[in-house]
C-alpha cells in the first residue's frame, strides 16, 4: 500500500522539542524506508519553511534533512490536474485548499494512505484515507502499511 507523509510528519521529526510527537515521526520515517512511501514535492517545500521560519532551524539544516529525505523517497510534484482537484476537494469536501493540494498531489501519486494529524482521522477521498499516526486507535493500520524493519 502506497503512503505519503503531511508536512507535520517531517517537521515533527526534525525538531527534538516536540518530544513524544519526535519520536514517533522519527520511527514512521524509518519504516516509511522500507515502505511503498512517496513524499510531495509540496511536503518537503512546506518543511523547508516551517523548520526555518518557525521551529527555527538553520537553512543549511533544513537542506540537509529535504536532501536526506529525497535520496530515501520518490518525490511527486502536483501535475496541473491537481489544482482542478484541490479546487473541486475545497468545494465538495471543504478541505483548506493547501490540504486539498497535498491530498490531490498523494492520491495522483497512487497513496492509498496519507499520515497526517491536520486531516480528519479517517477520512477517505477518491480511494486516498487520511490517518492520524499519533492517534493511538491507528496504530495495527500503520504497522500493516510501514512494518517495523528486522
Amino acid at each position: 500500500m502506497r503512503v505519503s507523509l503531511d508536512t507535520n510528519i517531517l517537521v515533527y521529526a526534525a525538531d527534538a522539542t516536540a518530544e513524544q510527537r519526535h519520536s514517533r515521526a522519527v520511527d514512521l520515517i524509518n519504516r516509511a524506508t522500507g515502505a511503498d512511501c512517496v513524499l510531495t514535492l509540496q511536503s518537503l517545500g512546506e518543511f523547508y519553511n516551517v523548520a526555518t521560519r518557525k521551529v527555527g532551524l538553520a537553512a543549511g539544516k533544513t537542506e540537509s534533512f529535504v536532501n536526506a529525505w529525497r535520496s530515501c523517497f520518490p518525490v511527486h510534484a502536483a501535475s496541473a490536474s491537481c489544482l482542478d482537484e484541490a479546487m473541486h476537494a475545497v468545494r465538495r469536501h471543504r478541505l483548506p485548499f493547501w490540504d486539498a493540494m497535498l491530498w490531490a498531489a498523494a492520491r495522483e501519486a497512487g497513496c492509498r494512505l496519507l499520515l497526517s494529524e491536520d486531516f480528519q482521522d479517517g477520512l477517505a477521498i477518491g480511494g486516498l484515507r487520511c490517518v492520524n499516526p499519533f492517534a493511538a486507535a491507528n496504530r495495527a493500520l500503520l504497522e500493516a502499511a510501514l512494518p517495523s524493519p528486522d
